[in-house]
């Protein structure tokens, strides 16, 4: 354990905030974890590196994932350190402790007998959407039978995300003079008519086992250029995340039905897991073992580099230890669960089959 606390303090001290600086910090972890008597083999996709490394032998195969960029910080948050049970850092959650736990774990297991594979991997691009990391290593063939991306999860089981949709509309109205704008159509009116109308669609008002609806944001508006003109043209943007039981397709169409066509800026993959798998029910199990308390079981709002595996039909879920404040000031890993994610980690490998 102290091991692993040093070397997520080495990780800490790293501003991987960029291509060049994390790619650096994937150096640093191939290093490491080549002196301990690991073999790496590193892939490269539009100058990010990927790591990845393995341990075991059978026919299945379970993926440890993590991802060493961070968001930007203040200068101070690149220096590590403890208070009681809290080691403070930038990435110190999100999710450089997740990654510390997993090369840890793989260095102490290399030598034990396992009945199935375990993989390794290190990406840097997760931050900013993570299409040449996990994306590239997925559709390059790095599967697995069960992935784990170790993200900060409180030590529940985050096995399920909502799917990405961002879209943007061009609303056309009639322009005329500010004075008589009843002469005229009011494109940002009509925009706003319009998103109020989307909110009410069927797949708006949808649910699913563990999510009340899906999410509409409504990210961008532009219009206008002078006060004393009605505006005749608005740009509107949304970031729509749906269930993972919604089809991207069916919900272009309902809005196609009050908005006209529609321009698709992005669709990211849902993440399906489901509750029954048998690998959620053993890690469960382990994780309610070790904690004390019943493993808590749930689905993420946001995305992580698990859809890259989904879209392969690969379950994968988010699970790592517990802490707060990631993107934000004072952020920080409880150290205590750390240990506890180690020891679940393990036990979870040596009975993977």
């Amino acid at each position: 354990m102290k091991s692993c606390i040093e070397l997520l303090k080495e990780l800490i001290s790293a501003e991987s905030v960029d291509k060049n600086s994390t790619n650096t910090l994937l150096t640093y972890c191939e290093k490491w974890l080549t002196e301990r008597g690991l073999t790496c083999h590193i892939v490269e996709n539009a100058g990010y590196k990927s790591l990845v490394a393995q341990i075991g032998s059978g026919p299945k195969t379970l993926i440890l994932n993590g991802h060493l960029d961070v968001v930007s910080g203040k200068a101070h948050q690149f220096s590590p350190y403890v208070v009681e049970d809290r080691l403070y850092g930038r990435g110190a959650a999100d999710m450089k402790a997740g990654v510390a736990a997993i090369m840890s774990v793989m260095v102490e297991l290399q030598h034990t007998p396992l009945a199935s594979q375990v993989q390794l991997q290190l990406v840097t691009d997760e931050e900013i959407g993570g299409k040449n990391g996990s994306g590239y290593l997925a559709e390059k063939g790095y599967h697995g039978d069960f992935v784990i991306c170790a993200e900060p999860t409180q030590l529940g089981l985050g096995i399920q995300a909502k799917g990405i949709l961002q879209i943007d509309l061009e609303i056309i109205g009639k322009a005329a003079h500010g004075s008589r704008p009843w002469e005229g159509e009011n494109a940002i009116l009509k925009a706003h008519d319009i998103f109020q109308q989307i909110t009410q669609l069927p797949f708006s008002l949808e649910k699913s086992p563990f999510y009340d609806s899906p999410s509409i944001n409504l990210a961008k508006i532009q219009s206008g250029d002078v006060y004393n003109k009605v505006p005749d043209t608005c740009f509107m943007s949304l970031d729509i995340r749906f269930l993972p039981n919604q089809d991207e397709r069916e919900i272009i169409r309902q809005i196609e039905t009050v908005a006209g066509n529609i321009k698709i800026h992005a669709i990211g993959c849902p993440v399906t897991t489901g509750p029954d798998h048998s690998a959620v029910k053993a890690l469960a199990c382990i994780t309610a073992e070790q904690t004390g308390a019943p493993a808590k079981i749930f689905g993420q709002h946001g995305s992580a580099d698990t859809r890259y595996f989904s879209k392969h039909q690969i379950p994968a879920i988010e699970f790592g230890p517990s802490g707060a404040n990631w993107h934000g000031d004072e952020e920080y890993v409880e150290i205590s669960s750390l240990e506890i994610y180690m020891e679940i980690l393990k036990k979870f490998i040596m009975t993977f089959h």
